[in-house]
């Protein structure tokens, strides 16, 4: 099993943490891990984009001259794709661009994510992350003890003081053991951990 440090608030080592191999030293499948990024990307897409055709838009439904005798190239409608004012060619009309993956590939995705930040030595584990009161200060503190920047912090519960005290730091989210996702472990420099939270992962992931 791999092993990591675990500190407290202050950046310094208070213990060791044995961690699941089934979770924290999988195998590392890139194609899986790219189509759960793809697959959270493409769901998060509106697909609401829209351009009207030669048949949408108004007018053009008299010829605009004879059709021969004028010198002029025949023409059928003032509203074709190459008149000012004509319909888009092909026009993007509004869709769906989701797709699934089976439950065993998005759990070997967020696997194989959990172990390449294991393996980068991106993986910081805390003994504790609560404060007193709202206080962006404590937080920054926190990460400068442990001397980190853009990082995303996952915590096993709800913590309003927490949350709403990393609101305001730059690079940084914070996130439950239920919400995590691939495109948000590999999107942050770090992931910092409570060892609560990491027993909460061993228990639904493994």
């Amino acid at each position: 099993m791999a092993k990591v440090s675990v500190y407290n608030m202050s950046g310094a080592v208070v213990g060791e943490l044995e961690l699941n191999d089934q979770i924290f030293g999988a195998e590392v499948n890139e194609h899986l891990i790219h189509m759960a990024v793809k697959q959270q990307e493409a769901n998060n897409r509106q697909g609401t984009q829209k351009a009207k055709t030669r048949g949408e838009v108004s007018g053009g439904g008299r010829k605009p001259w004879r059709q021969k005798g004028t010198g002029n190239a025949r023409q059928g409608s003032t509203r074709a794709p190459q008149w000012t004012h004509g319909g888009v060619v092909f026009a993007p009309v509004p869709r769906s661009y989701t797709f699934k993956l089976n439950k065993k590939e998005k759990r070997a995705a967020l696997q194989g994510a959990l172990t390449s930040r294991v393996n980068e030595k991106k993986f910081f584990v805390l003994d504790e992350l609560n404060f007193d009161e709202i206080k962006t200060k404590q937080f920054a503190a926190v990460l400068k003890a442990l001397n980190l920047k853009k990082a995303l912090v996952v915590m096993d519960e709800i913590n309003e003081n927490v949350i709403l005290s990393a609101r305001n730091v730059p690079d940084v989210k914070t996130a439950q053991v239920n919400t995590i996702n691939v495109y948000d472990i590999l999107k942050f420099d770090s992931m910092v951990i409570t060892k609560s939270a990491v027993e909460a992962i061993e228990e639904v992931y493994a």
